[in-house]
């Protein structure tokens, strides 16, 4: 007998739909690429949306990351340089670093 046979697949993605009424970029982590090619406005979007950015910067980080840092800061959210990378999140979501000291 399969482990999935008395499982109601359509109930669970019924509840899931049920609990992301509303919240299109809650839970989201977004990975992208920041080199100029994606207007500022798509990311303030995102972090408006709720969604965490992981983006791999490609050329001067505070050059790219200058069309939309400020936004994001006077909003509430978080901004944060990491190994290459720009972590970017929405008000209400705090970055750690208690580990890198």
């Amino acid at each position: 007998m399969s482990d999935f046979e008395g499982l109601d697949l359509q109930a669970v993605e019924d509840q899931m739909d049920e609990g992301d009424e509303g919240e299109e970029g809650s839970n989201r982590v977004v990975l992208a690429v920041l080199d100029d090619s994606t207007p500022p406005e798509e990311w303030l979007d995102m972090i408006d949306d709720g969604s965490v950015l992981v983006l791999d910067v490609d050329g001067d980080l505070n050059e790219l990351a200058s069309t939309f840092a400020r936004d994001v800061k006077e909003a509430g959210g978080e901004l944060m340089h990491f190994r290459g990378f720009l972590v970017v999140t929405p008000p209400g979501v705090v970055i750690d670093r208690d580990r890198l000291e």
